[in-house]
C-alpha cells in the first residue's frame, strides 16, 4: 500500500491554515488545471466533520469522480478524509497541523491502493505514487501562498 508523507511549514497562524485546508473553494483553485469541480455534497466554503463532496476531474486522460467524507476532526490539529467511492481500491487522507513559533507545520499522510492487483501495483510504484505526492505538493504550495498573504481574505472572509 503507498503513503506518501508531506511536511509543509507555512509562515502563518494555525487556524488559518487549518481552515484553508479544509477550504472547497481554494482546493478548487489548486487543482484548476485539471478542471477540478465539486458536482456533489458541499460544493463551496469549509468542510465539516461527516460532511462528503465528490470531485470531478480529468486524471491520466480520463474524466474520474472521487466521492470523500470527512470522518475524523479535531478542529485545528487533524481531520481526515477517506475515499467513499471512486477508481481507488482505498484512500485516506490525513492532515495534521501544529503551531510552531513562527507558523504551523502541516502535515500529510495519504494512504492509498489501486484495485488492479499486480498490474495495479506495479502502477503505483512506477507512476501514481509521484503522480499523487506532486498533487499534494502542488496543492499544499498554493494554501502557503494564499495563507501566507492577504489573498487568504478572499477565501476565509
Amino acid at each position: 500500500m503507498p503513503s506518501i508523507h508531506l511536511t509543509t511549514v507555512i509562515h502563518a497562524p494555525l487556524q488559518r491554515v487549518f481552515d484553508l485546508s479544509r477550504s472547497i473553494t481554494l482546493h478548487k483553485r489548486s487543482m484548476s488545471h485539471l478542471k477540478e469541480e465539486a458536482i456533489r455534497g458541499r460544493t463551496n466554503g469549509l468542510i465539516e466533520y461527516d460532511e462528503s463532496v465528490t470531485w470531478r476531474a480529468k486524471h491520466l486522460g480520463k474524466t474520474r469522480e472521487l466521492t470523500t467524507r470527512i470522518t475524523a476532526m479535531q478542529k485545528h490539529g487533524h481531520f481526515t478524509d477517506e475515499m467513499e467511492k471512486g477508481d481507488f481500491r482505498h484512500m485516506k487522507h490525513d492532515h495534521f497541523f501544529r503551531e510552531i513559533d513562527n507558523g504551523t507545520v502541516m502535515i500529510d499522510v495519504l494512504e492509498f491502493g489501486t484495485p488492479y492487483g499486480i498490474f495495479g501495483k506495479w502502477f503505483e510504484k512506477m507512476y501514481l505514487k509521484r503522480y499523487m505526492r506532486r498533487l499534494l505538493e502542488l496543492r499544499n504550495q498554493i494554501i502557503k501562498d494564499y495563507a501566507e498573504s492577504e489573498k487568504w481574505r478572499v477565501i476565509l472572509d
